[in-house]
């Protein structure tokens, strides 16, 4: 049988239809398996095509001498869009009297698993296409797999190129039977087999009597029987946000609603920091009158009534149900890479607009892509094409949820160098809503233990301290610090460094470098250490600390507790500390590459009056530490016994 280029045809409108009824399926399969030609023929067949397209295509294929492939219909569209901007998952339209459709077309897998986090590869429904000559291969499966991370559950399996098989409907079923065993595992059901030939319209858009015998519907008939997913606006908010702009003295904050709505006035709370303010406006450009609501699907722009610091990568939602936050998650991850992916190797972590260094910490098990089944061993590798049950630790906290609860913020990609090396799903999450006991923080106690400061102080033969060092970047802090806890350490006095940088490659990891954000970072610190000295320890904290408000904040939370504390100034003058500048850093600033930058861009208070100040550009290293050593010391010895005086003229004592 021949080419047929004018097969049934189904009628369509010259109405467009609205967005909200348009179908979004995604087609894979195994290479060579006829993806391009059934793309093409769905276009053919629905009179979906440019005037005339059809018939270019043909006379250029008879001056190549080739003969007419409906996947040279494809490649022409592909190549019109690139003609605009080159994006990795293109989207095709086309249409029925019924509704409209959208083709989601991802080049290879890497391609599909990265727009799983933009919502570019957000399928209502999917067509897996499998050759009825070949069989079911490896990508078959794989193909699948990638599916069911994405929650499709609306498939069709197209079995292809049936009339290299003679139509014999036994090879239908034994592919049907196969793919059903293997599906079964990851909880798919399709809802239709379908035996088709796309290059000959043979049960494209109706039934073909080569196929009689075939009683389901056609590949359109069986799509137009799916249903559009309906809008999450009944979820819980999701607004993830792209980026942060300043006009005049605003902060608009853009982003995606990714389930949800929002409305003016509505108290929001950002993750993973939990800051929350109220929505001031909903910004939209020209327009005659500024909206007071979006909805789910809209990218927006809003302000705030009061100024908090968030930024790219923030989830903002509704103060009683919020994502999960943390630093690890246990994930299901299909890696694609050639190079395996091991234990505790650094990678990048894209979650949403959230972008983290992340490494693996921990594989429970990893399974065989083509037959899902546990491999033998201790797994300490993932290699390509292996699906792996995980634990990832990020570097710093992410928010996001579970992906059976809200799939947009339940899946992601990992990138290695420029490459997308594989991506999954989060399987876990606890909830602050979940993990809420009765009652409110006004119900929480401070449990006292028996072990008291005086104890401690007796058994370690000196008090808990805090120092606290402050002054511009290179006044000389940190050798400082590092040198103070060495000559306490070997006079037997228990001491620990809490040092600005340190702190926020962990407590203080989600915090920025605004006003707000430095100011909560040392109130983090202050608490920090004043549980540590109450421990026993002398703590020498080395931070900035810019601003005189926040220093005199931690020295009442020590003071409000009875906990010593000494304001240390390392002072040193501006050039100085530029001339030393180790790490660059006051090169960055002047460039501009480091924005909010003390004593550049942003301001420094000195003390106005501390315990003690180290002027180091004028004294050597081993004479300033030498006093900052004994006035520790004295700071940490434990006060003598208080004599009444008067009983003491008594002779009471």
């Amino acid at each position: 049988m021949q080419t047929t280029l004018e097969p049934t045809k189904v009628p369509t409108s010259d109405i467009s239809l609205p967005t909200s009824q348009k179908l979004r399926i995604v087609i894979v399969g195994h290479v060579d398996h006829g993806k391009s030609t059934l793309i093409g023929r769905l276009f053919h067949d629905t009179n979906s095509l440019p005037e005339g397209k059809v018939e270019q295509i043909r006379k250029a294929s008879e001056l190549e001498g080739m003969e007419f492939e409906f996947a040279f219909l494809l490649d022409a569209l592909l190549e019109e869009q690139a003609q605009n901007i080159t994006i990795d998952t293109t989207q095709l339209p086309f249409r029925t009297d019924k509704r409209e459709y959208v083709i989601i077309d991802a080049p290879g897998h890497k391609e599909f698993l990265k727009n799983m986090v933009t919502g570019a590869a957000s399928a209502d429904a999917a067509i897996l296409l499998i050759d009825a000559n070949e069989g079911i291969q490896e990508q078959s499966k794989r193909h699948a797999y990638l599916l069911s991370l994405l929650g499709i559950r609306q498939i069709v399996v197209a079995v292809n190129k049936m009339d290299l098989v003679g139509y014999r409907q036994e090879r239908f079923e034994k592919v049907r039977a196969d793919y059903t065993e293997f599906l079964g595992k990851l909880g798919i059901v399709p809802q239709h087999f379908v035996p088709m030939s796309a290059k000959l319209g043979l049960n494209i858009t109706t039934a073909s009597p080569e196929l009689a015998w075939h009683k389901g519907p056609a590949i359109l008939e069986a799509l137009e029987q799916f249903q559009i997913s309906a809008p999450p606006d009944d979820l819980p908010l999701r607004f993830v946000l792209q980026d942060i702009y300043r006009f005049d003295e605003r902060r608009i904050l853009a982003g995606r609603i990714e389930t949800g709505s929002l409305q003016v006035g509505q108290e929001i709370v950002f993750w993973p920091d939990g800051k929350s303010s109220r929505v001031k406006s909903i910004e939209e450009w020209n327009a005659p009158e500024p909206p007071t609501s979006a909805l789910v699907g809209e990218s927006v722009a809003i302000t705030l009534e009061e100024q908090i610091f968030v930024e790219r990568g923030d989830i903002g939602s509704a103060p009683d149900h919020g994502p999960a936050e943390g630093r690890e998650i246990q994930a299901s991850l299909f890696w694609l890479q050639n190079d395996p992916l091991p234990l505790n190797v650094p990678f990048t972590l894209k979650l949403g607009t959230q972008s983290v260094e992340a490494r693996l910490v921990e594989i429970t098990r990893v399974l065989d892509s083509s037959t899902l089944e546990p491999l033998a061993g201790n797994p300490g590798i993932i290699h390509k094409n292996e699906v792996a049950d995980v634990r990832i630790r990020a570097r710093k906290p992410i928010a996001f949820d579970r992906h059976d609860r809200i799939s947009e913020t339940g899946r992601f990609v990992i990138v290695t160098g420029k490459r997308i090396g594989g991506g999954g799903i989060i399987r876990e999450a606890e909830y602050q809503d979940e993990k809420r006991l009765a009652g409110a923080t006004e119900n929480l106690t401070w449990t006292v233990s028996p072990v008291t400061r005086e104890l401690r102080a007796e058994n370690f033969g000196h008090r808990g301290a805090v120092l606290w060092l402050t002054g511009l970047s290179g006044s000389g802090k940190s050798t400082l610090a590092t040198g103070l806890e060495y000559h306490l350490h070997r006079r037997g006095i228990f001491s620990y460094i809490l040092d600005g940088d340190n702190l926020r490659h962990g407590l203080c990891a989600n915090l920025g470098f605004s006003a707000e954000d430095r100011s909560e970072n040392i109130r983090r610190a202050g608490e920090t250490a004043r549980l540590m000295a109450e421990a026993g320890l002398v703590v020498i904290c080395s931070l900035i600390s810019p601003f005189r408000a926040d220093r005199d904040n931690v020295r009442k939370i020590c003071q409000r507790d009875g906990i010593p504390f000494a304001e240390v100034f390392i002072n040193a003058p501006l050039d100085v500390c530029e001339s030393r500048d180790p790490r660059g850093l006051y090169k960055k600033a002047r460039s501009g590459e480091i924005k909010e930058f003390t004593g550049i861009t942003s301001p420094y208070e000195a003390p106005l009056a501390p315990e003690l100040e180290l002027r180091t550009a004028e004294h050597t290293l081993d004479n300033t530490l030498l006093d900052l050593t004994h006035f520790a010391v004295d700071l940490s010895r434990i006060p003598e016994p208080q004599i009444d005086e008067e009983l003491a003229r008594g002779g009471g004592i």
